[in-house]
């Protein structure tokens, strides 16, 4: 582990933390972001996943809500919800009049979920129905979705879902890349080829997991920003492990869980919420542009908004990093 180095990172970083409502550069996209970004999974109703379920009425009054908050940034993918992500946003811009001025909307092209389909034509099918469901006539940034489905040699082929999604950039259609996936290894590879201006992992760098550690590191030695989702680990680090014994949208192993107890009691002796640990963990390394959490009632938004703001002490700190 890197305790001294990221500790010496955070300290230098807490500024970044202390204004969530701040703007920062995404690398070399000129993108202008918060450095909290709303995961937008949950709301299109995705039960399987996530073991709850979101209506349309309350996605579209949280959607509102973060459209009038100070965060402006918003991912989604094709194929949360087969699509009824985007549909609901879309639903929510069209009554809006479009995306609002500043406002930073993401996307993800997927193979085709019935099929099974990852070919270059079916990422020219994703994103143009993104672009249907969306109501917009070009995307600003969009991300190769799970790649591992495939392998690297079937994502670079000539004709093949990298190339024509270069080809939708240089059309004007997609304004910036990215890649999405699980496996660091794979995400690596992806960022070497110097195609991609952005790169998401999930539920691998957090207070349970570091293995996202060096992809964090390649991504910025390239420029590459880096956005870390599902800090929480799909909620296991924000309800605890009582309330929701799940990680990485699976049953969390019961070694995992008596760990996350045993932060649990720490940030009590804090007087801490341990959300609050685990927001912060990501939002204060250097090496992430933006940490993308899922919110799916309005008030979430000004909660989340607090947590990043919550004082931790780095006895805390230190504390969390030995259970770890």
């Amino acid at each position: 582990m890197r305790s001294e180095t990221f500790y010496q990172e955070g300290e230098m970083a807490q500024d970044r933390v202390e204004d969530p409502s701040s703007k920062r550069t995404l690398g070399a996209t000129g993108l202008s972001v918060s450095p909290v970004c709303v995961g937008c999974a949950p709301l299109g109703d995705m039960p399987e996943t996530f073991d709850y379920s979101v209506g349309r009425e309350r996605a579209h009054e949280t959607l509102r809500a973060v459209f009038q908050s100070r965060i402006n940034f918003l991912d989604t993918a094709a194929s949360y919800g087969d699509g009824e992500s985007e549909r609901r946003i879309g639903e929510v811009l069209g009554q809006m009049g479009g995306l609002p001025q500043g406002f930073v909307l993401a996307t993800k092209a997927d193979r085709d979920l019935t099929t099974g389909d990852f070919s270059g034509e079916q990422m020219r099918r994703s994103v143009e129905r993104s672009l249907n469901h969306l109501g917009m006539e070009k995307l600003q940034l969009v991300y190769l979705h799970d790649p591992e489905h495939e392998s690297f040699e079937h994502m670079m082929a000539p004709g093949g879902p990298v190339e024509v999604l270069v080809d939708l950039k240089r059309e004007g259609i997609i304004e910036h890349l990215g890649v999405a996936g699980g496996p660091i290894d794979l995400e690596i590879r992806f960022v070497e080829t110097d195609l991609f201006e952005a790169v998401i992992t999930h539920n691998r760098y957090t207070l349970l997991d570091r293995s996202a550690d060096p992809l964090l590191d390649v991504a910025a030695e390239r420029g590459v920003a880096a956005l870390n989702a599902a800090p929480y680990g799909s909620g296991i680090l924000a309800k605890g492990p009582d309330a929701y014994a799940r990680y990485a949208y699976q049953e969390a192993p019961k070694m995992m869980v008596e760990r996350v107890r045993a932060m649990q009691e720490a940030c009590r002796e804090f007087d801490v919420p341990l959300a609050a640990a685990a927001l912060q963990f990501s939002m204060r390394d250097p090496r992430v542009a933006s940490t993308i959490v899922g919110m799916t009632r309005p008030e979430r938004i000004g909660q989340t908004l607090d947590l990043a703001v919550y004082p931790i002490p780095d006895e805390l700190w230190e504390t969390l990093e030995a259970v770890a």
